[in-house]
C-alpha cells in the first residue's frame, strides 16, 4: 500500500511539473513578446539594462533556491548528529554550514542589488510603456519568479519521493 501511495504521489507531482513547465513556456513566450516591444521603444543602452536584469533575475533566484536547499539538507544532517557521529563528520558539517550560510548572505545581497536594478528598469520602462504594458511587465517578472520557485520546489519533492520509493522497494524482499 505504501509503495502504491508513493507511486500515486509521484504521478501527481510529475503531472503538476508538466503543468508548471507548460506555464513556464507560456511565460517565456510573453517574455519574448515583451523583449521585442522593449527593444522597439527603448534606446539600445536601456534595452541592454533590461536584458541584463531579466537574465540576472533567473540566475539570482536559482542561486538563492539552490543555496537554501543545500543549507536545509546540511541543517537536517546536523540535527541527526548523535553520540555515534565521528568528529570529522561533525566538523565537515559545521564547515559546510558556515560556508553555505555565507554564500546565502552574499546571494541575498545580490538579490537586493537586483531589486534596485528592477526599480531602475521599471523607471526606464515607465517612460515608454502604457500603464497596461507596465503592469504586464511587472506581472511577467512576478510570474517568472514564482514559476522558478515552484519548479524548484516540485523538483525537490519529486527527488524526495523517488528516493523514498527506491529505498522502500529495496527493503522489500
Amino acid at each position: 500500500e505504501l509503495i502504491s501511495s508513493l507511486r500515486l504521489k509521484l504521478q501527481r507531482l510529475w503531472e503538476e511539473r508538466e503543468l508548471v513547465l507548460s506555464e513556464a513556456r507560456e511565460c517565456a513566450e510573453r517574455g519574448e513578446e515583451l523583449e521585442a516591444m522593449v527593444q522597439d521603444v527603448c534606446k539600445p543602452n536601456e534595452f541592454e539594462r533590461y536584458m541584463m536584469f531579466i537574465g540576472d533575475l533567473e540566475k539570482v533566484v536559482n542561486l538563492l533556491l539552490c543555496l537554501s536547499s543545500r543549507l536545509a539538507r546540511v541543517q537536517n544532517a546536523m540535527r541527526r548528529i548523535d553520540g555515534n557521529t565521528d568528529a570529522e563528520e561533525m566538523h565537515s558539517l559545521n564547515e559546510r554550514h558556515k560556508l553555505l550560510s555565507r554564500q546565502q548572505e552574499d546571494a541575498k545581497d545580490l538579490k537586493e542589488n537586483l531589486d534596485r536594478r528592477e526599480r531602475v528598469v521599471s523607471g526606464i520602462l515607465a517612460k515608454y510603456l502604457t500603464e497596461q504594458q507596465l503592469r504586464d511587465y511587472q506581472r511577467f517578472v512576478q510570474v517568472k519568479t514564482s514559476l522558478l520557485i515552484e519548479q524548484k520546489d516540485l523538483e525537490e519533492h519529486i527527488k524526495f519521493f523517488e528516493e523514498q520509493l527506491e529505498n522502500l522497494e529495496k527493503s522489500i524482499p
